[in-house]
């Protein structure tokens, strides 16, 4: 039996549901999209769609979205930072660092 290529799409895209969130977020994200940034960091910092718990992207993600403005975006960074050590907090601040450079030089 042969799948046409919708059929083999629609399969993929069921066994990548959890990281379909991700992608998405992470397109929308580069794109300039302000509540994806803040969407990544909830999905990070929750475990939610599937997503890998993890203060280290949920903090990237939340400092990202409060550089561009996002007020809520800075609240849970602050919280989630009462769960980080500080070297977390460090490798956080340095991979938005590197998003923000990547982002400016694809300007």
């Amino acid at each position: 039996m042969q799948f046409t290529t919708i059929e083999r799409a629609q399969d993929a895209t069921a066994e990548n549901a959890p990281n379909l969130a991700v992608a998405r977020g992470l397109a929308e994200a580069a794109a300039g999209d302000l509540a994806a940034l803040y969407n990544l960091g909830v999905m990070y910092s929750t475990g939610s769609h599937d997503c890998p718990c993890d203060l280290v992207e949920a903090h990237k993600w939340f400092n990202l979205a409060a550089s561009k403005g996002h007020e809520e975006a800075g609240w849970c960074r602050a919280d989630i930072a009462e769960e980080m050590t500080a070297r977390e907090i460090a490798e956080a601040q340095r991979q938005a660092r590197e998003w923000l450079s990547a982002e400016r030089r694809a300007a």
